[in-house]
């Protein structure tokens, strides 16, 4: 007699996996033996595993163990792997078609792209080298961040390409959705890395600009460029599309800290980063906000400060987080089970040779780089001005004694505002230094990690404060490099507080861009 076992069990003993992109289809699952007969729609097949919607809730069931019947059943011999990615068409525009070649190559692969009428619609075939047959079809959907997140509420989408963090509503209702916490550690990592800058035309004689008047720009506050140190002429204000990912990264980063509701109605939404470095371009006297990779022809601003300091994006600021408008691409994807050539993908997208294909591709890439304190003069030149009463030389020159004789990794960690959890980019570079440890990369090395402050409140406390941070930092990847061997690298931790500003304390950019733990290497 067949029996009926419950969803609570089959939960407890397997893992999720993938929708099939087709409609779902009635199958019944019988156990090898008979004894067993489930009956449901199949929602997905990742070539190990069905999962199968039941009067008993969803069910994921090893493929090994059962038989299929019904239209539904995939062709176990010539099964192809199908995964669904979208949202932001920055990233499927060029790097993750770029990342997908790259890891087709790899791995003995031939891609095709089919484009499926809108150009933002593509389909990518892997076919094996030897007889041609199709392995995988990754289907893009490349639109924006919302629609990303729509899709995979929707049972949609696999992976979110998203040039934000997953907003609390959208958090809630993945849950809801048995997808799993997507903040958790296995739902989420940073791709690339980008940045929001402020960027004019070449012919424009301003090349610099606070983050709190940029702020007032957005808002329609400040309208004229003499109020910029330009001429007297009203400003032309470029923004990309309020629902994509980077105009509401935007809205996180530069209005929301100034408490400023509302963009200005007056600006040209640009659905196309090409569209709006094109805009700027041709327009003396406009002003755009875009992504460092789509900056095209326009000059970047520098971000000023009453005290003096500036900060500039580049490759290493936005690497280091030390350009305070980063924005990092991420991927999300829920709580369940990917086919196996998608895993092999996602991890590819980790390793040093997807570093090198986002690095041409011009974003930014997450490979560790080792700076030396010559490369470093003005940050030094910082901390010299900063010193007086509370940040004394002699602590100058402690910190100058300790860390000269060693260099500083691009790979540093940020908190969230008013929060002690580390921020999106530095959760991923936590995963990112725990695997360095483990492939061996620091073995029979020195690394220390330093915690700098806000110049706000006293110097003593500040540092013991960021004391803290740096350990809780330490703690976090030795937590996370559970492969690493006692006594193969040393992990220290020390602590300068205000001592090395790198940007003015006089507002919350600049108070965010100061409070941060270093990694330093000998």
């Amino acid at each position: 007699m067949k029996r009926v076992i419950r969803a609570a069990v089959f939960a407890a003993l397997f893992l999720s996996g993938a929708p099939l992109p087709a409609m779902a289809q009635d199958v019944t699952l019988t156990s090898r033996d008979s004894e067993v007969e489930i009956n449901g729609t199949l929602l997905g097949f990742d070539g190990e595993f069905y999962r199968v919607e039941t009067e008993y809730g969803e069910l994921t069931l090893d493929g090994s163990g059962v038989n299929c019947a019904g239209p539904g059943c995939p062709n176990l011999q010539n099964y192809v792997a199908e995964l669904q990615i979208s949202g932001a068409a920055t990233m499927g525009a060029v790097v993750m078609p770029a990342l997908l070649e790259a890891f087709a190559q790899k791995n003995g692969y031939t891609t095709e792209r089919e484009t499926e009428g809108e150009a933002t619609t593509f389909t990518y075939l892997l076919r094996s080298t030897d007889d041609k047959s199709v392995a995988a079809r990754f289907y893009f959907r490349a639109s924006n961040t919302d629609e990303g997140f729509a899709d995979l509420l929707a049972d949609e989408a696999d992976i979110v390409m998203s040039l934000r963090e997953i907003r609390p509503d959208e958090r809630i209702r993945a849950r809801e959705a048995g997808l799993g916490d997507m903040t958790g550690r296995n739902r989420s990592r940073v791709l690339s890395l980008d940045a929001i800058v402020p960027v004019v035309s070449p012919s424009n004689p301003v090349r610099g600009i606070s983050p709190e008047r940029l702020a007032r720009v957005l808002a329609g506050e400040i309208t004229n460029w003499a109020r910029l140190g330009g001429p007297d002429v009203p400003i032309d204000l470029h923004l990309p599309d309020e629902g994509s990912g980077l105009g509401q990264a935007i809205f996180d980063q530069i209005l929301r800290p100034a408490q400023l509701e509302a963009v200005a109605e007056s600006a040209t939404r640009h659905a196309l980063p090409s569209s709006l470095a094109a805009a700027v371009e041709d327009d003396t006297f406009a002003l755009g906000l875009t992504s460092y990779a789509d900056r095209g022809n326009t000059v970047d601003l520098t971000l000023t400060g009453t005290c003096g300091f500036s900060l500039k994006a580049s490759r290493r600021t936005i690497k280091t987080e030390d350009y305070p408008l980063t924005a990092p691409m991420f991927l999300y994807f829920p709580a369940r089970r990917l086919p196996r050539i998608a895993r092999e993908f996602l991890a590819f997208t980790r390793g040093p040779a997807a570093q090198i294909v986002i690095r041409r591709a011009g974003f930014v890439d997450q490979s560790p780089e080792e700076i030396s304190v010559e490369e470093q003069g003005n940050r030094f030149a910082n901390a010299i001005l900063a010193a007086g009463t509370e940040t004394t030389l002699e602590e100058v020159q402690r910190m100058t004694a300790t860390l000269a004789p060693m260099a500083r990794l691009s790979t540093s960690f940020r908190f969230e505002a008013g929060s002690i959890r580390l921020d999106a980019q530095s959760r991923s570079n936590v995963q990112q230094l725990a695997r360095a440890l483990e492939v061996g990369t620091y073995d029979a090395r020195r690394l220390l990690f330093v915690g700098f402050s806000d110049g706000n409140g006293p110097a003593e406390a500040n540092r013991e404060i960021a004391l803290r941070r740096a350990d809780a930092v330490r703690r976090a990847v030795t937590e996370a490099a559970v492969a690493v061997e006692a006594g193969r690298v040393e992990l220290g931790v020390d602590a300068f507080g205000e001592a090395m500003p790198m940007a003015c304390d006089d507002s919350a950019w600049g108070r965010q861009a100061n409070r941060r733990v270093e990694v330093w290497v000998r």
